[in-house]
């Protein structure tokens, strides 16, 4: 082995444990405010100003990164191609694919995560001198990109630092999921935080065709009769049609004005029990409406459209599901509405929304445009199906199985690519 080969080696070896030591060092450092070094050490300072700007230091280290793979390869092909002549170009091709498996994929992921704190602070420096000797670089690259998508016709959106952060934490949160450290339930349940901001009134209310309302021209016995009939503790009160709301009832309050007359439902007004309404727009965001719950300290609110109808009903219940999935209690009416089939499909009730839907079978169907399954068969079909038609979209087949008029009562879904049956999770 001649002297040449020798120091190309040695390089190829430096190259690949700087690759090492770059991505360890990132890995550990993206997870340092979680694992919080320790504040008396020097090296503290240093990772917290790499976090204070995360794009140019994952930037910074692609492109280091980059550039040792490339010299390794470029050396390597040199040492393999004096050895076995053209054959070597298949040999760095091998060698390289399982060196960058190694040193960039499995050791750095391993590694940090058994010492994540120990290796960030070992790596600081050397990631902080990438950072500020390819720091510059970036925004040069960044033009670049945005030059090319300009060529291609694509006209990027300003970038949203709120809206990057939380993709920043949901794809840590997935792809600590699929390796296995965060269950299920968690990744929902932050998912569920993080798609908040994203969602409005409407997104969660129940709607006026599911609503359980009382009329309060009724007899105070028919009243009380539907009152401890219904599943709730809140019922609102209409007079004339069930659109013209005039007030709230609340179950409490009834027992309470039952137990003061000795139970004479007919010494009863239910007027004088009921609470005043409160009317809140469909298109408020979620965030905005769940401050309004705790700084009015109540939990039912009525939605009305942009003509002041009544659209359908809200409560503090429905927004915290979105975060922690379905509230049940023992007074609760459990019909979920999904029914997966031994052959991996599922039957669905058109009602049923369509975040619930992913929730539970950790689909990934589109709710931006409709809010339940059957509401976005038609945005998809730009119809109004019949009965036995069928649709793919989106990886999924939907077929309508009955309707009520113009409404869609229940469909089959059917998975395009699957690789075992649909099952719900317990309790579902």
């Amino acid at each position: 082995m001649t002297t040449p080969e020798i120091v190309s080696l040695v390089f190829v070896a430096a190259c690949m444990a700087l690759t090492f030591v770059l991505s360890a060092g990132e890995a550990a450092i993206t997870l340092a405010a979680r694992s919080r070094p320790a504040a008396d050490d020097p090296r503290a300072a240093l990772i917290d100003r790499l976090l204070q700007s995360r794009e140019r230091l994952t930037q910074s280290v692609f492109i280091a990164r980059n550039l040792a793979i490339v010299g390794a390869c470029a050396l390597l092909a040199v040492v393999f191609l004096s050895w076995f002549g053209a054959v070597g170009f298949v040999y760095v091709t091998l060698a390289m694919t399982v060196l960058v498996l190694l040193f960039v994929r499995v050791l750095p992921k391993t590694v940090v995560s058994y010492q994540p704190e120990r290796v960030a602070l070992l790596t600081a420096r050397t990631v902080a001198a990438v950072v500020a000797l390819f720091g510059p670089v970036t925004p040069a690259v960044e033009g670049a990109v945005l030059r090319l998508l300009a060529l291609a016709g694509f006209r990027p959106k300003e970038k949203d630092p709120l809206t990057n952060s939380h993709e920043e934490l949901r794809g840590a949160v997935d792809l600590l999921h699929r390796e296995g450290s965060v269950v299920k339930s968690d990744r929902d349940m932050l998912g569920g935080l993080l798609d908040l901001q994203e969602l409005e009134v409407s997104d969660v209310m129940i709607h006026r065709t599911r609503m359980v309302a009382i009329d309060a021209d009724d007899p105070p016995e028919k009243i009380v009769a539907d009152v401890l009939a219904a599943p709730y503790t809140r019922l609102p009160l209409w007079r004339g049609t069930p659109e013209n709301i005039v007030g709230v009832l609340h179950v409490k309050n009834l027992l309470r004005a039952l137990a003061a007359v000795g139970g004479d439902v007919t010494q009863i007004d239910i007027g004088s029990l009921a609470l005043k309404p409160w009317f809140v727009p469909e298109s408020r965001p979620l965030p905005d409406q769940l401050r309004a719950f705790l700084r009015r300290k109540t939990h039912f609110a009525l939605v009305v459209d942009e003509y002041g109808e009544v659209m359908g009903l809200v409560t503090l219940e429905d927004i915290l599901e979105e975060i922690v999935g379905d509230i049940a209690d023992e007074h609760d009416i459990s019909v979920s509405g999904v029914r997966p089939q031994p052959d991996g499909s599922v039957t669905v009730d058109g009602s049923v929304p369509i975040r619930d839907l992913n929730r539970a079978l950790d689909w990934n169907l589109p709710d931006e445009e409709a809010t339940t399954v059957a509401g976005l068969v038609i945005h998809e079909a730009r119809l109004i199906p019949e009965v036995g038609q069928t649709f793919t979209f989106h990886g999924y087949r939907f077929q309508v199985l009955r309707k009520n008029r113009n409404r869609i009562t229940t469909l089959r879904v059917t998975p395009l690519q699957r690789k075992e049956p649909a099952s719900l999770p317990r309790g579902t």
